[in-house]
């Protein structure tokens, strides 16, 4: 009966962050809403702009924690709605809303979870929830900006929308501005050095380029030169050429890494736009992995981006909903996903940290 009251409890939480728009920086109001639901449960919240946070009762310095995180901000609604995006109805198995599936059953199923455990003694891990905002939009004042108030964490689990299997590797991403120097001049004449001359060697290297080591979960990394432009006029031998090349890092090597090998082999100027989103994974013999496997759940390498690439720690990516649902007009969560979510979860850390 306790989970029973605790998953309702969640379905009446999402419904009600649906009902509030919380587009990326604008999370404020959810956040509001997100610290009343723990605090009137006795539960003591700390904030940081639009991120709240909190521990399990019983929480013992000495022992190591874990993190349970997912995000509070959605993209903006498309143009193909056809209902409000924040009515939150329920029509039949359905729960229809902005956000309901991509992370708002993830979030609350993570919460329920930590109200599950949260007065449970002897545990042999603590429990930090954090409900952090901009991860639409790779923010800087999302979890990135209250790790290092969190404290020291040992594992983590990422509440995305994945059917509730277990992405254990995600890969990182680097956005690469290159620059190729040459000399402008007549084009009539033999004047000049065509810097787009210059620039198609290093895509050649780009495109043709394999990296020695091979994720076993993603394969070779990969390397997509995505933009060129070059020229003033017909007649004008170009001095620069600038290209920008999508660079998809798997959990074979760090962003640095990739970006030192890059530098080495090409002749333009590179400048990566950042190296915050970096690849991240854990181990297949991890006893939360094991766990999942245990229950059912596959294991997959995910291609898509969000705040597990902010981690220093190991971690997985797991939640209910289905990704494909994520972003679309009409987004929706069946209703049984909330109630199966907090089960997963719980059932998933019982093994792992209960005495």
């Amino acid at each position: 009966m306790f989970l029973e009251n605790i998953q309702k409890e969640c379905l009446d939480l999402l419904r009600q962050l649906i009902r509030i728009q919380s587009f990326s920086k604008e999370e404020d109001r959810t956040a509001n809403l997100i610290a009343q639901f723990l605090e009137e449960r006795g539960i003591k919240t700390q904030r940081k702009m639009n991120n709240v946070w909190a521990y399990n009762k019983h929480f013992d310095a000495s022992k190591p924690t874990l993190l349970l995180n997912s995000h509070h901000d959605t993209v903006k609604p498309n143009s193909g709605y056809t209902r409000d995006p924040y009515d939150a109805a329920i029509e039949g198995d359905k729960l229809f809303g902005l956000g309901s599936n991509d992370a708002g059953g993830c979030l609350v199923s993570l919460i329920g979870t930590f109200l599950y455990y949260y007065e449970q003694e002897n545990l042999k891990y603590n429990i930090c929830l954090a409900a952090t905002a901009e991860e639409e939009i790779s923010g800087n004042n999302g979890l990135e900006l209250v790790l290092p108030d969190l404290g020291e964490l040992e594992f983590g689990i990422v509440g995305e929308p994945t059917e509730m299997n277990l992405a254990i590797a995600e890969r990182g991403l680097l956005v690469l501005d290159c620059v190729s120097h040459g000399k402008a001049g007549h084009a009539a004449r033999e004047e000049g050095e065509n810097a787009i001359y210059k620039a198609l060697n290093d895509i050649e290297w780009f495109r043709n380029y394999q990296f020695p080591k091979v994720s076993e979960v993603f394969g070779p990394l990969k390397m997509t030169v995505t933009i060129i432009n070059a020229g003033s006029q017909h007649n004008v031998v170009p001095a620069n050429c600038t290209f920008t090349v999508d660079v998809r890092v798997t959990d074979a090597y760090t962003n640095e890494e990739v970006l030192e090998i890059i530098r080495a082999n090409v002749d333009c100027d590179v400048t990566p736009r950042s190296i915050r989103l970096k690849p991240s994974s854990i181990d297949k013999n991890h006893p939360v992995v094991q766990a999942g496997v245990a229950l059912g759940r596959t294991t997959y390498g995910s291609p898509t981006t969000s705040d597990q690439a902010l981690l220093d720690i190991p971690s997985v990516k797991c939640g209910p909903g289905f990704s494909g649902r994520s972003h679309m007009a009409d987004e929706f969560l069946y209703v049984r996903e909330v109630a199966e979510g907090v089960e997963g979860y719980v059932n998933m850390l019982k093994p792992v940290i209960q005495g």
